[in-house]
């Protein structure tokens, strides 16, 4: 079994979900029962020079980068309009994959006349039109999914449960706390996720990982999320369909 490391802040089962039996039995994690702060106070015990080393942040393996810069480095600019859920012109984006679901930052669209003061969030990518739609407020209920649909699952055990619907906590980003949800077969291959209260910010491309309680069930990519933000936005029938 793959369990949560104790110290909930440096958690790594998020990241190790696709592990399965053979490399978990030649695996050890010397560090899963200890605290970080703990480790640090051995290591200075131990006269190493790292004891005090600042934290790692984002992709650690590639070091600190501004990101934009990075990508663009790989991924040609392809720049379209960012608009509120009514349809109102608000700004230009320089590319879709620079922005995730969430986002405040970077977007360039603060202070406008008659909008109010709260901040804006990308609420969906839209690639039929390579638009950038943004809602005002943390709280928004755009921002908010009860469901998801995941594909590519990977069960830690080698094998599915064996019953249905499948009752477990779920996380869809690295330190969330665990989600209440209930798991099932989808018609069209894949599995349905429907969360007890509305998940904020969920984003297709990430993924979605199983627990009960300490225990790492496994976890999948998030393949769709039924926008519930498309109950404000008067999109074609086209993006309605799926082609976001």
């Amino acid at each position: 079994q793959l369990l949560k490391g104790c110290d909930p802040g440096k958690d790594q089962s998020y990241f190790l979900h696709c592990l399965n039996q053979y490399q978990l039995a030649h695996a050890r994690f010397p560090l899963g029962e200890l605290h970080k702060s703990t480790v640090r106070s051995l290591a200075k015990e131990a006269g190493l020079a790292n004891h005090a080393k600042k934290d790692s942040t984002g992709i650690c393996f590639i070091g600190e980068r501004h990101f934009r810069s990075f990508l663009a480095r790989y991924l040609p600019a392809s720049p379209g309009e960012i608009r509120s859920l009514d349809g109102q012109r608000l700004g230009d984006h320089q590319g879709l994959m620079y922005y995730t679901i969430g986002q405040r930052q970077g977007l360039g669209i603060g202070g406008r006349q008659g909008a109010g003061c709260e901040p804006w969030y990308v609420a969906l990518k839209s690639l039929a039109d390579n638009t950038l739609y943004v809602v005002q407020g943390h709280d928004h209920p755009g921002l908010f999914s009860s469901r998801l649909q995941a594909a590519d699952i990977h069960w830690i055990a080698g094998e599915e449960p064996d019953h249905w619907p499948l009752q477990c906590q779920a996380k869809t980003r690295y330190r969330q706390e665990d989600q209440a949800c209930q798991v099932l077969p989808a018609s069209e291959g894949g599995f349905d996720v429907f969360f007890e209260q509305p998940q904020r910010a969920v984003s297709t491309g990430q993924s979605v990982v199983f627990y009960q309680h300490d225990i790492c069930l496994g976890g999948g990519i998030i393949d769709n999320v039924p926008e519930q933000c498309l109950e404000f936005l008067p999109l074609s029938p086209m993006i309605r369909a799926g082609e976001l």
